[in-house]
C-alpha cells in the first residue's frame, strides 16, 4: 500500500510539474495563434516572409542533423574507442555548447566568420548552418556514447577472429546497436536547430529570404506587437519539430525490436 501510495504520489507531482512546465505554455502558445482567427492565423504563415524563413530553418536544420548523425559518430567513436593526449579536454568541450550562452557563441563565431575576421561568411547562409552545428555538437555524440561504451567487445573480437574486417564487424554487429542512439541525438538535433535564435543572430543578421530563421521573425513580430501572427509561426515550428521527432522516435523503436 505504502508503495502503490508513494507512487501515486509521484505520478501526480509529476503530471502536475509537467502540465505546468510544458503543457500549460503550449497550449497557451496555441490559444494565442488563433486570435486572429483560422484566416488569420493562415494569413500570418502563408506570407512571403514566413514561408522563407520555414524554408530556410526547415532545409538548414536537416542539413545540420545530417552533418551531425556522421560526424557526431565519428566524434562518439574517437571518444571511446581511442585513447590520446588532451582525450579529457576535448570530452568537456563537447558539452560547452549546453553551457555557453547562445549569444556569446554567436558574438564567438562573428569574430572568426565575420566580416574582420580571417574569413567571411557573415551574412550568408554558411554562417548560419556553422552556428547550428556548433550548438547541436552535443546530442549526438552523448546519445552514441553510452552505446558504444556498453558494446559488446567479445562478439567484436570473435567475428575478428574468424575472418571479418573491420567494416564487415562495423556494419553488421555496431551499427545496428547504434541506430536508436543515432535517431534519437538526431532527432534532439534538429528540433534544437530549428528552434535556435541567439546563435544565430549576429553571424546571420536575419536577413528576410537569406538568412532570417523563423526564430528570428517570430521576435520580430512580436516587436512589431503582432503577438497572434508570432504565435502561429510558433506552432508551425511545434508541428514540424514534433512530426519529425514522433517519426525518428518511431524509426529508432523499430530498429531496437530488430535489434533484438
Amino acid at each position: 500500500m505504502r508503495s502503490s501510495a508513494g507512487t501515486t504520489v509521484a505520478a501526480g507531482a509529476t503530471g502536475t510539474w509537467l502540465g505546468a512546465v510544458v503543457a500549460l505554455p503550449l497550449l497557451v502558445v496555441a490559444w494565442e495563434s488563433v486570435q486572429s482567427g483560422p484566416g488569420g492565423f493562415w494569413s500570418a504563415v502563408t506570407t512571403g516572409d514566413a514561408v522563407a524563413a520555414l524554408r530556410t530553418t526547415v532545409l538548414l536544420s536537416l542539413l545540420v542533423t545530417v552533418i551531425n548523425m556522421g560526424f557526431g559518430l565519428l566524434v562518439a567513436w574517437v571518444l571511446v574507442r581511442d585513447d590520446f593526449p588532451g582525450k579529457r579536454v576535448i570530452d568537456l568541450l563537447i558539452d560547452l555548447p549546453f553551457a555557453l550562452p547562445t549569444i556569446v557563441a554567436s558574438m564567438v563565431l562573428v569574430a572568426l566568420y565575420g566580416r574582420h575576421g580571417p574569413l567571411d561568411l557573415q551574412y550568408s547562409a554558411a554562417g548560419v548552418t556553422i552556428a547550428l552545428l556548433f550548438v547541436t555538437l552535443p546530442f549526438v555524440v552523448r546519445a552514441v556514447q553510452p552505446v558504444l561504451l556498453e558494446s559488446d567487445a567479445d562478439a567484436e573480437r570473435a567475428a575478428a577472429s574468424l575472418g571479418a574486417g573491420g567494416i564487415t564487424i562495423f556494419g553488421t554487429l555496431i551499427l545496428p546497436a547504434l541506430v536508436p542512439s543515432l535517431l534519437t541525438g538526431a532527432g534532439l538535433a534538429f528540433c534544437r536547430a530549428v528552434s535556435e535564435y541567439g546563435s544565430v543572430l549576429l553571424i546571420g543578421g536575419m536577413i528576410p529570404g537569406r538568412t532570417e530563421v523563423s526564430s528570428g521573425q517570430i521576435a520580430d513580430l512580436i516587436g512589431r506587437g503582432d503577438r497572434s501572427g508570432a504565435a502561429a509561426v510558433a506552432v508551425v515550428l511545434l508541428v514540424v519539430s514534433f512530426a519529425l521527432l514522433t517519426a525518428l522516435k518511431a524509426l529508432a523503436a523499430r530498429s531496437r525490436g530488430r535489434a533484438r
